[in-house]
């Protein structure tokens, strides 16, 4: 069997993800970002993780899903997004993450398995403009806002049980 796992990441937080999902996995693994996708035809099972920055996926995850709507439809799939919504537990399912929920709607896409993850906080990382539009969200949802910091807020455990889902049986 062979897995492909792309991502698409705007600070690393996804594509660490996609890479510890590719470490469990006990098959033949790619990992690849979504923009360098190779053919999709030779493998048996495609993962896609996106990030979510300023409440919008990078739009090239919806023109990359349209493109290929009929062959992902045809194999088995999952999708997982990650933003910092989802530190919150109740904002950490496709279900109750608005973000994921509507992306799924929209899609004519149909994973067979779907995830929210918690992203990371890395304000020291950010340009000015980026460190106070989410300091400034942050502060209106609760969150952390001291721009020192980076924090992690990726629970480990809940991306291994998805990963788990995504075994061969």
């Amino acid at each position: 069997m062979k897995t492909l796992i792309l991502y698409s990441s705007r600070n690393g937080q996804t594509k660490k993800i996609a890479n510890f999902i590719g470490s469990q996995l006990d098959h033949s693994v790619t990992i690849a970002d979504l923009s360098t996708a190779p053919d999709l035809t030779n493998y048996d099972q495609i993962i896609i993780g996106a990030s979510i920055r300023f409440g919008h996926f990078h739009k090239s995850l919806s023109q990359f899903v349209q493109k290929n709507t009929a062959l992902l439809n045809q194999k088995r799939t999952a999708f997982f997004s990650v933003n910092l919504t989802a530190r919150k537990s109740n904002k950490d399912t496709p279900q109750t993450n608005v973000y994921t929920r509507k992306f799924l709607q929209k899609t004519i896409w149909k994973p067979t398995n779907s995830a929210v993850f918690a992203g990371a906080l890395y304000y020291p990382r950010y340009n000015w403009f980026e460190r106070s539009m989410i300091r400034f969200i942050m502060k209106i949802t609760g969150g952390e806002t001291d721009i020192s910091k980076e924090i992690e807020y990726t629970d480990w455990e809940k991306v291994k049980d998805f990963t788990n889902t995504l075994k061969y049986k």
